[in-house]
């Protein structure tokens, strides 16, 4: 007689805080309305639900029939509910205090709602860190759900990951569920039968389960899927054959728990899912990894590689993207403030700004996907905006751990950021009013993925064909020209108050392409950094290598004014020969189609324009911004645009506008300036 398996199925639902509408309106469609849709009608069949506290408060205020559905499949005790952080952090990567309140936050409205407080959490992008036990303990928090990848890191086969394990931190337990890998990949793509003889599959023991916990959005919003899942009726069939079957019961995990032993302890590595630590890794070691998973074969690989062949961690993000690890110190600047402010409204606009999508990039957009960054830049600013009030001061800081000062201009309009770091750039220009930050910017990098695009269309891997559908890791991609044209890697941060010098030669293709002749070393340098309460001063003794190095010098000062910023540019040497000084800028906006560049519409890319002032309009915000040079200068500007990778294949996505402010010299120069923000 065949032992009987226990299914532990779950689902996780989940967008952005503050996501457009319509991604919400087209969830609800083609996913979490069919999928309940379906569940109601068998509320038999036991399953676990984490869906994000923002998500579900857009269900109950804008999808009341969804929301009704839920509400009865949990009164009927179809559902259990997973707890996690409010609006959806990754727990390792915020303070302990905001990981304690965000899950409390969740699981208090869950028990609001729907009268049961969750005693199981699910891990968000499942990283994992043991640091966390003790915080969950304090969250009411038994149990957590993670890849049966986490287990086989640290030495255990995957045969015997039928069951939950138990671990400890400082004396404080958690109980771990692996979720199935070879699950994950058959529901729901593989045909109906298949899918149940893999579920099967684990009889190991009278008290084998089948641990399944997933995204939602696989089930009708990844390419493919809905048509799959619902027109052709892969859910419904699934269903029923799972409860006709009697060799399969379906359980809460709270209900597995209660009636089952631990399969023991586990001690776990700092890890997330396999794909989440290759993204994680520069693109070369990526390319790299795949390379010594490909000579090892998929079968053995799977067998024994796993254990000892794998990628970076999560945090790997912070170094590997400038752009993210911004965000992150920053967060955790507030974070640090939050005693000494005491005002809900700044809690929350906290706790909205450690919502993890814009901090990572993998298959899904993230971090490439300018609307997430303007959101969590949003929530700072609505932070820092009750935090100052109507002050004016100059700080600095070493938030960001690289050993050097950035210094922070407030005004009662804006918000000015200098990294000394890196050439005494501008990398945060925040529209106090607007809560914008017109620095949000993304430099163009190396992508693991980016072979793909330079590969014959045979040689792209494609997935053996069975009766189902691929997954989006393994879909093909479609490729042209003009996604090879696009294809452009810089060699510095993409921020404002950048010093080239360079010569005649610059013009708007070759900093488009980003192969203009430099001369100098003042791009990505550090600086020395001075300042007081009225203004901020960044110099570097640095040289021109024309071609051997020659001394040079090259001095920035920022003086902050009610509109804005006054600045003085200075630069000496002993090179005899013609340089050109350019000033690069570059600004992000939120609507490129009606921005006005000195009076007249956005073009992809401008050829030279003799000028002493730039002056952009920002229809969007009804903001002026003015930079003047007290010296004439040829403008050049480009749509600054990053190739990137997505559920439907490859995205050419505007970043920002490039501008250079070129101004021709010998041997030295001396320019003042300003930049103001007028209303318009």
């Amino acid at each position: 007689m065949n032992k009987k398996t226990t299914l532990l199925f779950g689902i996780h639902m989940h967008q952005p805080v503050d996501n457009f509408q319509w991604v919400i309106e087209h969830g609800v469609e083609v996913c979490y309305g069919p999928f309940f849709d379906v569940l109601s009608r068998y509320p038999q069949f036991r399953f676990a639900v984490h869906c994000s506290g923002w998500l579900m408060e857009q269900i109950a205020k804008n999808h009341t029939k969804l929301y009704a559905q839920i509400l009865s499949l949990a009164q009927k005790g179809s559902i259990e509910f997973f707890s996690a952080g409010y609006y959806e952090p990754i727990l390792s990567v915020i303070p302990s205090q905001d990981r304690v309140t965000q899950i409390n936050m969740l699981n208090d409205s869950i028990e609001s709602a729907f009268k049961q407080r969750p005693k199981g959490l699910w891990l968000t992008e499942r990283v994992w860190e043991s640091s966390l036990i003790p915080d969950l303990e304090k969250s009411g928090i038994d149990y957590t759900v993670m890849d049966d990848y986490h287990f086989q890191c640290a030495g255990f086969d995957q045969e015997i990951l039928d069951g939950y394990y138990m671990s400890e931190e400082g004396g404080k337990n958690i109980g771990l569920f692996p979720i199935s890998k070879k699950l994950r990949y058959a529901i729901p793509f593989l045909n109906v039968e298949t899918a149940i003889e893999a579920i099967k599959s684990y009889n190991r023991e009278d008290d084998s389960a089948a641990i399944i916990f997933d995204d939602a959005e696989k089930f009708g919003m990844w390419p493919g899927t809905h048509e799959w899942v619902y027109e052709k009726g892969w859910l419904e069939k699934f269903i029923q054959a799972v409860l006709a079957d009697e060799s399969i019961e379906t359980l809460h995990y709270g209900e597995y728990i209660s009636r089952h032993k631990t399969r023991g302890i586990a001690y776990l590595p700092n890890v997330s899912y396999y794909e989440m630590g290759e993204w994680s890794l520069r693109a070369d070691d990526a390319l790299k990894l795949e390379a010594f998973k490909h000579e090892m074969g998929s079968k053995r690989y799977d067998e024994e590689g796993v254990k000892f062949l794998k990628g970076g961690i999560w945090k790997n993000f912070f170094v590997k993207y400038e752009e993210s690890n911004r965000l992150h110190k920053r967060m955790l600047e507030l974070s640090g403030v939050r005693k000494k402010v005491k005002n809900p409204h700044f809690d929350t606009a906290l706790y909205k700004f450690q919502t993890n999508d814009a901090l990572w990039h993998g298959v899904f957009g993230g971090l490439y996907l300018p609307n997430l960054r303007d959101n969590a830049y949003r929530y700072l600013i609505e932070g820092e905006n009750i935090r100052y009030g109507n002050k004016s001061l100059i700080a600095t800081d070493q938030n960001e751990l690289d050993g050097y000062d950035k210094v922070k201009i407030v005004t009662p309009k804006s918000i000015f950021r200098f990294d000394s770091a890196h050439g005494g750039q501008l990398v945060e220009f925040d529209d106090r009013t607007g809560c914008f930050n017109w620095q949000n910017t993304l430099t163009r990098r190396k992508e693991a993925y980016h072979h793909k695009i330079f590969e014959e269309p045979s040689a792209v891997e494609q997935t053996p064909q069975h009766d189902g559908i691929d997954t989006i890791h393994n879909s093909a991609i479609e490729v042209d020209d003009a996604l090879r044209d696009a294809l452009i890697y810089d060699w510095y941060l993409k921020n404002s108050f950048i010093d080239h010098i360079s010569d005649d030669t610059f013009g708007v293709e070759n900093f488009r392409h980003c192969n203009f002749r430099e001369y100098g070393d003042f791009v990505n340098q550090p600086f020395e950094m001075t300042y007081n309460q009225k203004k901020v001063t960044f110099s570097r003794e640095g040289g021109l290598y024309f071609p051997h190095k020659v001394s040079a010098r090259l001095e920035k000062t920022f003086t902050p004014k009610p509109n804005g910023l006054d600045f003085e540019i200075g630069f000496s040497s002993e090179s005899e020969g013609n340089f050109s000084y350019v000033l690069e800028h570059n600004f992000h906006f939120a609507n490129y189609d009606t921005l006005l560049i000195n009076g007249v519409p956005l073009d992809r890319q401008q050829e030279s324009i003799p000028t002493n002032k730039l002056e952009i309009i920002d229809t969007d915000l009804k903001k002026k911004i003015i930079i003047e040079l007290n010296q004439p200068f040829s403008l050049y500007f480009y749509r600054h645009e990053t190739l990137s990778q997505s559920e439907q294949g490859f995205d050419l996505t505007v970043q920002n506008i490039s501008f250079a402010m070129v101004v021709p010299f010998c041997k030295e120069f001396a320019l003042s300036g300003a930049l103001e923000v007028l209303d318009v």
